[in-house]
Formats: C-alpha cells, structure tokens, sequence
C-alpha cells in the first residue's frame, strides 16, 4: 500500500463467532419484514429520525470518498403537491405507452398506475441526487468516481436506517425525473437518482403476493471454498 496519512481503526467492534451468527441471523430477521408500502399515512415523523437517518446514508463507501450524494428532505405540502403533479405527468405518459408494452406487463402484478397519491400524503419525501462533479469537501468541483455505484450503496444504507428506525419507504423512479432539479433548486450537475416516499403504513396498507416472492439463497448465491 502506498504511503498516506491514516488513523488507527479504533471504533470496529468484534464479536464472538457464535453472536455473529447470532447477530446476522437477527438483522435477516429483521430487513425481511422490510415492505415496500405504496399506502401511507399522514402521520407525522419526527425530522430528528430522517436526519439521522441521512448522516447514516453519508457513512457508506464512495469513489475516492467523494461522497457524490445530496438528500433534499421534504414536507413541506405545496412542494410535495408540486412532486406529485410533475410525477403523475410522467407517469401518465409512461402508462399510455412510453414504457413499452413489457415492462407495463411486468408491473401489472404490483397493482401500479399513474395516481400516486403518497406523493402527497406520507409526512416525508426524500429527492436522492448523484452529483457527477464535487469532493471530499463541498467546496471541490472535481469529477466523481462511480457515482451510480456510490448513490446506489448510500440509498441502501438509508432505507435499511429508515427501516430499523420504524418506518416504511417506497422508490419512486418516475421518467425523466429532471423536473426534481428545478422544485428542489438542484444544480446541473446533479442527476435525480430516486424519489424515496417516508412515513408510516397505512393502517389498511397492503403488500402484493408478487412483491412477497424472493429468490432463495441457492438462487442468488455461489460459495467458492
């Protein structure tokens, strides 16, 4: 390794393999009950949760540690009816056609349209942005290292926090997603990446028999030893 400044790693914590198992078996449990929710309601979420959650996304590894990700949380209700009306126009035009016939098909199984009324009802939406050009520090305007990759991890990371802090999510990609740029007065140079929608289930909120199937270990998995 060549020669750089560095800190001791002083924060890791190791564990006994029996809690390890133990603890992975745990976390499993858990990110399984894991549910994307398209049924929200309006009850309100504390910001301190999301904030921590999104100092959470910020941890997850990055090209070059350029951290090239931007969380524009919102609740205010006007920009979220501003979402919504600029969403749904998308989407209208993605379900009368722009989608192709397969990929409509695919989705018919979700019970998916172009109303999406959580746009505007759950307490919180959070616009994830891939920043092409930045830094470790925002100051910086260089060219960021895989950017797809890095946003994807750091989604991740938030979701999973959003998920054990007690809440529910939901991905929203509608196509193109530029319109988010100018409501949430993004720069160029940030590419709207996911529409993340926040909040509690619904009371009546349910989950499609589709979205419960999931590959077992043997199929998405191969251990070389």
């Amino acid at each position: 390794m060549k020669e750089h400044n560095s800190q001791p790693l002083s924060d890791f914590v190791e564990y006994q393999p029996e809690e390890m198992i133990a603890r992975s078996s745990q976390f499993y449990q858990s990110i399984k009950r894991r549910h994307t929710v398209r049924e929200f309601s309006d009850r309100a979420v504390d910001k301190r949760i999301i904030e921590n959650c999104i100092k959470a996304a910020g941890t997850a590894p990055s090209g070059a540690n350029h951290q090239p990700w931007h969380f524009t949380a919102i609740s205010n209700p006007d920009t979220k009816a501003a979402i919504r009306s600029a969403a749904e126009k998308e989407e209208r035009a993605f379900y009368e056609g722009r989608g192709g016939d397969e990929w409509i098909q695919a989705l018919s199984e979700l019970g998916t349209d172009d109303q999406k009324p959580y746009l505007e009802t759950a307490p919180w939406l959070i616009a994830i942005f891939a920043q092409q050009k930045g830094g470790v520090t925002i100051e910086q305007s260089q060219k960021n290292y895989y950017v797809r990759e890095s946003v994807g991890i750091a989604t991740g990371f938030l979701i999973n926090a959003l998920h054990q802090s007690g809440l529910a999510t939901l991905t929203h990609t509608p196509k193109p997603m530029n319109f988010l740029n100018e409501i949430c007065e993004r720069p160029k140079n940030d590419k709207a990446y996911i529409l993340l929608v926040v909040g509690y289930p619904a009371v009546a909120a349910t989950v499609p028999d589709h979205a419960l199937i999931k590959k077992s270990l043997t199929d998405i998995s191969t251990f070389i030893e």
